[in-house]
Protein backbone atom coordinates (compact mmCIF):
# COMPACT_ATOMS: atom_id res chain seq x y z
CA UNK A 1 0.00 0.00 0.00
CA UNK A 2 1.77 3.43 -0.73
CA UNK A 3 1.66 6.13 1.73
CA UNK A 4 2.29 9.51 1.95
CA UNK A 5 4.42 9.60 4.47
CA UNK A 6 8.53 9.55 4.52
CA UNK A 7 10.81 7.31 6.06
CA UNK A 8 9.64 5.79 9.79
CA UNK A 9 11.50 4.52 12.56
CA UNK A 10 12.19 0.48 12.67
CA UNK A 11 10.56 -1.46 15.61
CA UNK A 12 12.51 -0.65 18.63
CA UNK A 13 12.92 2.74 18.31
CA UNK A 14 13.18 4.83 21.07
CA UNK A 15 9.83 6.92 22.54
CA UNK A 16 9.75 10.03 21.04
CA UNK A 17 9.64 13.41 23.43
CA UNK A 18 6.96 15.99 24.00
CA UNK A 19 9.06 19.02 26.04
CA UNK A 20 7.53 21.51 28.21
CA UNK A 21 9.50 24.69 27.96
CA UNK A 22 9.49 27.63 30.23
CA UNK A 23 11.30 30.60 28.21
CA UNK A 24 13.68 28.86 25.74
CA UNK A 25 14.61 26.34 28.52
CA UNK A 26 13.60 22.34 28.51
CA UNK A 27 11.47 22.34 31.95
CA UNK A 28 10.24 18.67 31.44
CA UNK A 29 9.72 16.00 29.16
CA UNK A 30 7.34 13.74 28.60
CA UNK A 31 8.18 9.96 26.74
CA UNK A 32 6.07 8.62 24.24
CA UNK A 33 5.61 4.86 22.75
CA UNK A 34 3.67 4.51 20.05
CA UNK A 35 2.68 2.21 17.24
CA UNK A 36 1.31 2.31 13.55
CA UNK A 37 -0.22 -1.13 12.52
CA UNK A 38 -1.94 -1.96 9.12
CA UNK A 39 -4.83 -4.38 9.17
CA UNK A 40 -2.52 -7.59 8.51
CA UNK A 41 -1.09 -6.62 11.60
CA UNK A 42 2.48 -5.27 10.22
CA UNK A 43 4.14 -3.17 12.63
CA UNK A 44 4.70 -0.04 10.07
CA UNK A 45 6.34 1.88 12.87
CA UNK A 46 7.44 2.18 16.43
CA UNK A 47 8.37 4.02 19.03
CA UNK A 48 9.48 2.40 22.07
CA UNK A 49 8.50 -0.76 23.70
CA UNK A 50 5.41 -1.32 21.42
CA UNK A 51 4.27 -5.40 23.20
CA UNK A 52 4.23 -3.52 26.47
CA UNK A 53 0.80 -4.11 28.55
CA UNK A 54 -0.77 -0.85 28.60
CA UNK A 55 -4.60 -0.11 30.05
CA UNK A 56 -6.38 1.38 26.82
CA UNK A 57 -8.96 3.27 28.98
CA UNK A 58 -11.61 5.09 27.21
CA UNK A 59 -9.29 4.95 23.40
CA UNK A 60 -11.22 1.95 22.97
CA UNK A 61 -14.80 2.50 23.41
CA UNK A 62 -15.45 2.34 19.56
CA UNK A 63 -14.82 -1.32 19.98
CA UNK A 64 -16.47 -1.83 22.99
CA UNK A 65 -19.61 -0.52 21.32
CA UNK A 66 -19.85 -3.10 18.90
CA UNK A 67 -22.06 -5.21 20.60
CA UNK A 68 -24.53 -2.38 21.06
CA UNK A 69 -24.75 -2.82 17.02
CA UNK A 70 -24.23 -6.62 16.69
CA UNK A 71 -27.01 -7.11 19.74
CA UNK A 72 -29.65 -5.17 17.45
CA UNK A 73 -30.15 -2.97 20.14
CA UNK A 74 -29.25 0.30 17.92
CA UNK A 75 -31.98 -0.53 15.46
CA UNK A 76 -34.40 -1.64 18.35
CA UNK A 77 -34.29 1.80 20.05
CA UNK A 78 -33.74 3.47 16.71
CA UNK A 79 -30.22 5.02 17.72
CA UNK A 80 -29.35 8.00 15.64
CA UNK A 81 -25.51 8.86 14.82
CA UNK A 82 -25.35 11.31 17.71
CA UNK A 83 -26.64 8.52 20.19
CA UNK A 84 -24.13 6.06 18.75
CA UNK A 85 -20.87 8.66 18.97
CA UNK A 86 -22.10 9.12 22.93
CA UNK A 87 -21.72 5.58 22.91
CA UNK A 88 -18.16 6.00 22.25
CA UNK A 89 -17.78 9.23 23.58
CA UNK A 90 -15.58 11.04 26.91
CA UNK A 91 -17.85 13.68 26.96
CA UNK A 92 -17.40 17.10 28.69
CA UNK A 93 -21.09 17.11 30.40
CA UNK A 94 -22.66 19.99 27.99
CA UNK A 95 -26.31 20.60 27.88
CA UNK A 96 -25.94 18.61 24.73
CA UNK A 97 -24.44 15.54 25.72
CA UNK A 98 -26.74 15.18 29.39
CA UNK A 99 -30.00 15.93 27.24
CA UNK A 100 -28.93 13.24 24.48
CA UNK A 101 -28.28 10.72 26.92
CA UNK A 102 -31.74 11.22 28.83
CA UNK A 103 -33.86 11.41 25.58
CA UNK A 104 -32.34 8.11 25.16
CA UNK A 105 -32.29 6.44 28.57
CA UNK A 106 -36.40 7.34 28.65
CA UNK A 107 -37.02 6.05 25.18
CA UNK A 108 -35.65 2.47 26.22
CA UNK A 109 -37.64 2.88 29.39
CA UNK A 110 -34.67 3.68 31.74
CA UNK A 111 -33.32 5.97 34.09
CA UNK A 112 -29.98 7.62 34.96
CA UNK A 113 -30.04 6.32 38.44
CA UNK A 114 -29.72 3.16 36.28
CA UNK A 115 -26.14 3.91 35.00
CA UNK A 116 -23.65 2.47 37.23
CA UNK A 117 -20.68 5.03 36.10
CA UNK A 118 -21.03 7.42 39.06
CA UNK A 119 -21.30 11.21 39.04
CA UNK A 120 -18.62 13.93 38.29
CA UNK A 121 -18.53 17.67 37.57
CA UNK A 122 -18.78 18.32 33.43
CA UNK A 123 -15.21 18.40 32.42
CA UNK A 124 -16.65 21.40 30.22
CA UNK A 125 -16.09 24.41 32.54
CA UNK A 126 -18.97 26.84 32.18
CA UNK A 127 -21.17 23.67 32.56
CA UNK A 128 -19.70 23.08 35.96
CA UNK A 129 -20.34 26.80 36.81
CA UNK A 130 -23.57 26.75 35.78
CA UNK A 131 -24.32 23.66 38.19
CA UNK A 132 -22.66 25.26 40.67
CA UNK A 133 -24.42 28.90 40.63
CA UNK A 134 -27.78 27.02 40.40
CA UNK A 135 -26.59 25.28 43.54
CA UNK A 136 -27.26 21.66 41.44
CA UNK A 137 -24.97 18.71 42.08
CA UNK A 138 -23.77 16.70 38.83
CA UNK A 139 -25.57 13.38 38.01
CA UNK A 140 -24.68 10.27 36.71
CA UNK A 141 -25.92 11.99 33.17
CA UNK A 142 -22.60 14.48 33.34
CA UNK A 143 -20.20 11.83 33.53
CA UNK A 144 -17.89 11.88 30.92
CA UNK A 145 -18.93 7.84 30.30
CA UNK A 146 -22.65 8.22 30.32
CA UNK A 147 -23.01 7.11 26.50
CA UNK A 148 -21.11 3.98 27.20
CA UNK A 149 -22.98 3.25 29.86
CA UNK A 150 -26.25 3.81 28.08
CA UNK A 151 -24.95 1.65 25.49
CA UNK A 152 -24.68 -1.14 27.78
CA UNK A 153 -27.76 -1.11 29.45
CA UNK A 154 -29.38 -0.57 26.21
CA UNK A 155 -27.77 -4.42 25.43
CA UNK A 156 -29.00 -5.78 28.29
CA UNK A 157 -32.43 -4.50 27.81
CA UNK A 158 -32.86 -5.20 24.37
CA UNK A 159 -31.68 -8.62 25.09
CA UNK A 160 -34.03 -8.67 28.17
CA UNK A 161 -30.97 -9.31 30.77
CA UNK A 162 -30.85 -7.57 34.63
CA UNK A 163 -29.21 -4.55 33.89
CA UNK A 164 -27.79 -4.63 37.68
CA UNK A 165 -24.31 -4.92 37.46
CA UNK A 166 -23.40 -4.43 34.08
CA UNK A 167 -20.54 -3.66 34.61
CA UNK A 168 -19.26 -6.46 36.51
CA UNK A 169 -16.79 -8.56 34.63
CA UNK A 170 -18.95 -11.82 34.37
CA UNK A 171 -22.06 -10.32 33.23
CA UNK A 172 -23.24 -11.37 29.93
CA UNK A 173 -22.74 -7.60 28.65
CA UNK A 174 -19.00 -7.51 29.59
CA UNK A 175 -18.51 -10.51 28.64
CA UNK A 176 -19.58 -9.23 24.76
CA UNK A 177 -17.16 -6.60 25.01
CA UNK A 178 -14.12 -8.80 25.93
CA UNK A 179 -14.91 -11.07 23.05
CA UNK A 180 -15.32 -8.36 20.97
CA UNK A 181 -11.84 -6.91 22.26
CA UNK A 182 -10.31 -10.16 21.76
CA UNK A 183 -11.39 -10.65 18.04
CA UNK A 184 -10.91 -7.37 16.88
CA UNK A 185 -7.31 -7.00 18.32
CA UNK A 186 -6.19 -10.22 17.42
CA UNK A 187 -5.10 -11.38 21.26
CA UNK A 188 -6.84 -13.29 24.24
CA UNK A 189 -6.91 -11.14 27.00
CA UNK A 190 -5.35 -12.66 30.25
CA UNK A 191 -7.98 -12.78 33.43
CA UNK A 192 -4.93 -11.14 35.55
CA UNK A 193 -4.75 -7.91 32.80
CA UNK A 194 -8.47 -6.97 34.18
CA UNK A 195 -8.71 -4.09 36.16
CA UNK A 196 -11.50 -1.34 37.23
CA UNK A 197 -11.98 1.65 35.05
CA UNK A 198 -12.58 5.16 36.62
CA UNK A 199 -16.57 4.66 35.49
CA UNK A 200 -16.78 1.16 37.30
CA UNK A 201 -16.89 -0.50 33.81
CA UNK A 202 -13.46 -3.77 33.48
CA UNK A 203 -10.80 -2.16 31.63
CA UNK A 204 -8.05 -4.91 30.65
CA UNK A 205 -4.34 -4.28 29.68
CA UNK A 206 -3.10 -5.06 26.11
CA UNK A 207 0.07 -4.38 24.31
CA UNK A 208 0.36 -1.27 22.38
CA UNK A 209 0.54 -3.22 19.03
CA UNK A 210 -2.43 -4.92 19.64
CA UNK A 211 -4.78 -1.86 20.14
CA UNK A 212 -2.96 -0.62 16.95
CA UNK A 213 -3.44 -3.74 15.06
CA UNK A 214 -7.27 -3.34 16.17
CA UNK A 215 -7.98 0.06 15.01
CA UNK A 216 -6.93 -1.13 11.57
CA UNK A 217 -8.89 -3.77 11.84
CA UNK A 218 -11.77 -2.03 13.30
CA UNK A 219 -11.51 0.63 10.78
CA UNK A 220 -10.71 -1.24 7.27
CA UNK A 221 -13.12 -4.35 8.29
CA UNK A 222 -10.46 -6.30 6.78
CA UNK A 223 -9.96 -10.28 8.84
CA UNK A 224 -13.89 -9.55 10.56
CA UNK A 225 -17.03 -11.16 9.97
CA UNK A 226 -19.09 -9.75 7.33
CA UNK A 227 -21.65 -8.31 10.43
CA UNK A 228 -19.27 -7.12 13.02
CA UNK A 229 -17.24 -5.33 9.70
CA UNK A 230 -20.48 -3.59 8.67
CA UNK A 231 -21.07 -2.47 12.73
CA UNK A 232 -17.74 -1.60 12.85
CA UNK A 233 -18.27 0.71 9.67
CA UNK A 234 -21.38 2.02 11.39
CA UNK A 235 -19.84 3.17 14.20
CA UNK A 236 -16.93 4.93 12.48
CA UNK A 237 -19.11 7.01 10.14
CA UNK A 238 -21.48 7.81 13.22
CA UNK A 239 -18.17 8.89 15.21
CA UNK A 240 -16.97 10.82 12.15
CA UNK A 241 -20.46 12.43 11.30
CA UNK A 242 -21.40 13.95 15.14
CA UNK A 243 -17.27 14.19 16.38
CA UNK A 244 -18.72 16.80 18.93
CA UNK A 245 -20.47 14.29 20.68
CA UNK A 246 -17.47 12.36 21.64
CA UNK A 247 -16.02 14.66 23.65
CA UNK A 248 -17.14 18.66 22.99
CA UNK A 249 -16.47 22.11 23.07
CA UNK A 250 -12.70 22.70 23.04
CA UNK A 251 -11.75 18.97 23.49
CA UNK A 252 -9.38 17.87 21.48
CA UNK A 253 -10.77 14.60 20.13
CA UNK A 254 -13.39 16.82 18.46
CA UNK A 255 -11.12 19.22 16.88
CA UNK A 256 -9.22 16.99 15.58
CA UNK A 257 -11.73 14.58 13.83
CA UNK A 258 -13.40 18.08 12.81
CA UNK A 259 -9.93 18.94 11.13
CA UNK A 260 -9.38 15.75 9.40
CA UNK A 261 -12.76 16.11 7.59
CA UNK A 262 -14.03 12.66 7.61
CA UNK A 263 -10.15 10.96 6.99
CA UNK A 264 -9.87 9.04 10.26
CA UNK A 265 -11.62 8.57 13.87
CA UNK A 266 -9.50 9.75 16.80
CA UNK A 267 -10.56 9.05 20.84
CA UNK A 268 -8.27 9.95 23.85
CA UNK A 269 -8.07 7.94 27.31
CA UNK A 270 -6.93 8.34 30.52
CA UNK A 271 -3.45 8.27 31.33
CA UNK A 272 -2.04 9.65 28.27
CA UNK A 273 -3.89 6.84 25.91
CA UNK A 274 -4.57 7.54 22.89
CA UNK A 275 -5.78 5.75 19.13
CA UNK A 276 -6.76 6.50 15.95
CA UNK A 277 -7.50 5.02 12.35
CA UNK A 278 -7.75 6.21 8.86
CA UNK A 279 -9.73 4.16 6.37
CA UNK A 280 -7.78 5.29 3.53
CA UNK A 281 -3.89 4.32 4.68
CA UNK A 282 -5.52 1.35 6.70
CA UNK A 283 -3.67 2.20 9.73
CA UNK A 284 -4.25 2.02 13.24
CA UNK A 285 -2.23 4.64 15.74
CA UNK A 286 -2.47 4.28 19.36
CA UNK A 287 -0.07 5.75 21.75
CA UNK A 288 0.94 5.95 25.50
CA UNK A 289 2.24 8.85 27.45
CA UNK A 290 4.89 6.92 29.28
CA UNK A 291 4.24 9.13 32.57
CA UNK A 292 0.34 9.05 32.09
CA UNK A 293 0.67 12.92 31.29
CA UNK A 294 -2.56 13.77 29.43
CA UNK A 295 -0.86 17.19 27.96
CA UNK A 296 1.49 15.01 26.02
CA UNK A 297 -0.97 12.90 24.29
CA UNK A 298 -2.73 15.22 22.38
CA UNK A 299 0.86 16.91 21.16
CA UNK A 300 1.91 13.46 20.10
CA UNK A 301 -1.27 12.13 18.04
CA UNK A 302 -1.32 15.56 16.57
CA UNK A 303 2.06 15.16 15.43
CA UNK A 304 1.53 11.61 14.71
CA UNK A 305 -1.23 12.28 12.77
CA UNK A 306 0.16 15.06 10.11
CA UNK A 307 3.14 13.01 9.91
CA UNK A 308 1.56 10.24 8.21
CA UNK A 309 -0.27 13.01 6.21
CA UNK A 310 -3.72 13.03 7.56
CA UNK A 311 -3.91 16.70 7.91
CA UNK A 312 -3.80 19.10 5.38
CA UNK A 313 -2.93 22.63 5.91
CA UNK A 314 -6.47 24.20 6.96
CA UNK A 315 -6.35 21.09 9.16
CA UNK A 316 -2.96 21.48 10.68
CA UNK A 317 -3.58 25.26 11.70
CA UNK A 318 -7.03 24.38 13.09
CA UNK A 319 -5.60 22.43 15.64
CA UNK A 320 -2.28 23.99 16.13
CA UNK A 321 -2.78 26.01 19.20
CA UNK A 322 -3.70 22.27 20.88
CA UNK A 323 -0.58 20.71 19.66
CA UNK A 324 1.78 23.15 19.96
CA UNK A 325 0.00 24.06 22.97
CA UNK A 326 1.49 27.95 24.10
CA UNK A 327 2.11 28.18 28.05
CA UNK A 328 0.43 30.80 29.94
CA UNK A 329 0.37 32.03 34.00
CA UNK A 330 -2.39 33.15 35.65
CA UNK A 331 -1.80 36.50 34.08
CA UNK A 332 -2.35 35.72 30.50
CA UNK A 333 1.45 36.06 29.83
CA UNK A 334 2.95 33.06 27.63
CA UNK A 335 5.79 31.97 29.49
CA UNK A 336 6.29 28.53 27.61
CA UNK A 337 5.26 26.12 25.59
CA UNK A 338 4.39 22.18 24.75
CA UNK A 339 5.37 20.61 21.61
CA UNK A 340 7.52 17.57 20.25
CA UNK A 341 11.05 18.17 21.10
CA UNK A 342 12.82 17.87 17.27
CA UNK A 343 13.38 15.39 15.68
CA UNK A 344 10.51 13.87 16.72
CA UNK A 345 9.79 11.14 13.75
Amino acid sequence: MTRPFGPLPPPGARPFIVEVKRGTQVESRHPVAAAIVDAQGKLVAGWGDVDALIFPRSSNKAIQALPLIESGAADAFNLSQAEIAMACASHGGEQRHTETVAAWLARIGRKPEDLECGAHWPYHEETARQLARSQQTPTNLHNNCSGKHAGMVSVATHLGEDIRGYVRSDHPVQRRVTAAIEDVCQIKLAADAVAVDGCSMPTIALPLRALAHGFARFITGEGLQPERAKAAKRIAAAVMAEPFFVAGSGRFCTAVMQAGKGRFIAKTGAEGTFTAAAPELGIGIALKVLDGTARAAQTALGGLLDHVGLLDEQGREAIRPMVEQPLNNWRGINVGSIGLAPPAF
